[in-house]
């Protein structure tokens, strides 16, 4: 497999015509669909907790087919799709001590809290190094009310590339367009985006220089500093590369990003960047935070006034407030899908060789001690997962025997995922994939 800083580093140093025309994009889409398994992953973190009730058809108390079932209100947008849709309950989180959010523990199947930093990467992460590599392999968005997406336009609560490592998510769409597509826009656009290029490369220049006088010890941790400006750097040095194909897949800048009327403005216009990441090839990770993994969020602009941690103490089975909330989630999904499925891939569509893993960062409820953790997956990946169906496990197996089950899909020899032996045996009955969810 190849690295992906070796990559990346290769790719910075190599890009010129050859290069881009035999290695991005068709040619690498085209590639990679020869071979079964998963070629790119979706995550949707919701916050709050993912109540069973609220996806699991009326009824339905053990697995089975949901061909006859009709899907509850919540989540009615997907029943076009319900034969490309799973939905488990059962699995458990107990160990992650989710309380008002497990944060990188949800991704990572280990224990989080708030200002706790990740103690080893998490699932997003580790897929997007060993699925077919792109120009920016993991990208992470983050919805919230517009202020605080607008006073933290980047924070990290969901994903890490390893321990003490977290990954920020972007949530100003006006920021993140810049990043992906500046160097392909006109006007203030791309004048911000050169400023903003300039400014990136004074600092990673002064930060380099500076650097070297640190102790010994603090030199490793300055050196990552240094690094993510490198690869922030990097990163528009290679876009420019293709900057003849993303022009077919960038987004329209309009009121959406520079007068948004609510915040869900803004979450609209950062999932069409984040779909136009997919469809263009750049990006085969994307992590959607809807609520950035904290107890906040806000939905004013599809009729919720209520915002923040009081949502978390609603019931959501037939709350009309979570409702709109579901519904409107699902209409993401929905989205994705449909943007993937316009996309050629082999001899189907890019749909076919995703997976969209759609559940909570705090499991089932606000306040839970994470004894279950519904899960939504949408795709089958080449006939991998089963689809159109609802399976009732037995409480038992973590949160990671899913991680592990996608790690396996994507080629790797694992049996267990951030778990010790030692904590398997408290908190796993088995070990190895989740076998109730692959064909």
């Amino acid at each position: 497999m190849l690295d992906r800083r070796h990559f990346l580093q290769g790719m910075a140093a190599s890009a010129g015509a050859a290069l881009t025309a035999s290695l991005f994009p068709n040619q690498l889409l085209a590639a990679s669909a020869s071979s079964s398994g998963p070629k790119r992953i979706v995550f949707f973190m919701q916050n709050q907790g993912f109540d069973p009730l609220t996806c699991i058809p009326e009824g339905m108390k053990s697995s089975g087919s949901l061909a006859k079932a009709r899907l509850p209100e919540p989540i009615e947008a997907l029943e076009p799709f319900k034969e490309r849709l799973h939905i488990i309950n059962g699995l458990h989180g107990l160990h992650t001590s989710p309380s008002h959010s497990a944060f990188f523990g949800a991704l990572g199947g280990y224990r989080g809290g708030d200002g706790v930093p990740p103690s080893a990467a998490t699932i997003d992460y580790e897929l997007s190094r060993v699925l077919p590599q792109t120009l920016l392999p993991h990208l992470c968005i983050g919805m919230d009310s517009m202020e605080n997406m607008t006073s933290k336009p980047t924070i990290a609560t969901l994903s890490a590339s390893g321990a003490g490592q977290p990954i920020f998510m972007h949530s100003n769409p006006n920021h993140l367009y810049q990043m992906l597509y500046g160097g392909i826009s006109t006007g203030d656009i791309r004048r911000q985006h050169e400023a903003r290029s300039n400014v990136l490369n004074q600092i990673e220049q002064l930060a380099a220089s500076k650097g070297q006088s640190l102790p010994v010890a603090d030199q490793q941790r300055y050196g990552q500093f240094v690094g993510g400006f490198r690869d922030v750097n990097g990163l528009r040095d290679r876009l420019d590369t293709v900057a003849d194909h993303l022009r077919k897949f960038a987004p329209a800048v309009d009121e959406h990003y520079t007068k948004p009327k609510f915040e869900t403005d803004w979450h609209d216009a950062l999932l069409d960047l984040g779909i136009s990441a997919l469809t263009s090839g750049i990006t085969n990770t994307l992590t959607i935070g809807s609520g950035r993994g904290e107890i906040f969020g806000s939905w004013k602009g599809i009729g919720v006034e209520q915002q923040g941690h009081n949502l978390g103490h609603m019931k959501q089975p037939d709350n009309p407030i979570w409702i709109k909330i579901r519904q409107y989630n699902s209409r993401m999904l929905v989205r994705i899908m449909q943007a993937l499925e316009r996309v050629p891939e082999g001899n189907g569509s890019m749909m076919d060789q995703t997976l969209i893993v759609y559940t909570s960062n705090n499991a089932d409820s606000q306040h839970t001690s994470g004894a279950n953790w519904p899960v939504m997956l949408l795709g089958n990946c080449g006939g991998i997962f089963k689809t159109g169906c609802f399976t009732q496990l037995d409480g038992k197996r973590p949160i990671n025997a899913l991680f592990t089950t996608l790690l396996q899909a994507a080629g790797q020899n694992v049996d267990r995922f951030n778990m010790t032996e030692q904590l398997a045996k408290k908190f796993d009955s088995s070990n190895g994939p989740l076998k109730e969810v692959l064909t």
